[in-house]
């Protein structure tokens, strides 16, 4: 695997983790109502799940790849279109209500039931395989490791990022509340994060991998 291609998924994967989705929004509105320990829980959780998704990605594509290179072109034109359509649903999005009046009454939970939740949710999210499924390939390189392989290092990869950013939003939660509140703030996130899945969409579609 080539670095600039590793860099460049680097780059990608926090782009991605830092723009407004289901999970960091949980994961801040977790922090915010309930601390911050309950947010890393959380984090840890959400982030492990990552990698059930990446083998199931890394062992379909790879059997894929090994059977038939059209129908592996297949699966890179549908998830150069499933990316679009995130772009498109994304365009949707709305701001989030995020404060200190959405705390909810429940019993304390320890840090483990914590981080089974958060990884739970990961696992049990469909939508999470198609998006693996549509944003790997594009960094897979046509030397070196079999293709399986480098879906894994790079599903561990995008975990390590992932838990190393959600943590650092929780820490910062409490202090980011008025920011988070911002019309301004969620005009910027939202139209980046259309812009990153359309571009990603966009390299997929035309990469001669």
């Amino acid at each position: 695997m080539e670095i600039e291609l590793i860099l460049s998924f680097i780059g990608a994967s926090i782009l991605l983790t830092v723009m407004p989705g289901p999970d960091n929004i949980f994961v801040l509105t977790e922090s915010i109502t309930k601390g911050q320990r309950n947010g890393i829980a959380i984090s840890i959780g959400l982030s492990s799940g990552i990698l059930i998704h990446t083998i199931a990605a890394a062992t379909g594509l790879s059997i894929i790849i090994q059977k038939s290179a059209i129908a592996f072109s297949v699966i890179k034109y549908l998830g150069a279109a499933y990316l679009f359509y995130l772009a498109v649903m994304a365009v949707k999005d709305k701001k989030p209500v995020i404060g200190i009046d959405a705390i909810k009454k429940e019993p304390e939970k320890s840090f483990l039931q914590l981080v089974r939740k958060g990884f739970f949710m990961n696992v049990l999210n469909p939508k999470v395989s198609l998006f693996f499924i549509a944003f790997l390939p594009q960094f897979i390189s046509n030397t070196g490791f079999a293709a399986s392989y480098q879906m894994l290092v790079l599903g561990f990869i995008f975990m390590i990022q992932a838990i190393l950013i959600f943590a650092f939003i929780s820490v910062l939660a409490s202090k980011l509340t008025g920011v988070l509140n911002s019309d301004k703030f969620w005009n910027i996130t939202k139209w980046s994060k259309v812009s990153v899945l359309a571009a990603l969409g966009l390299t997929l579609a035309f990469s001669k991998k």
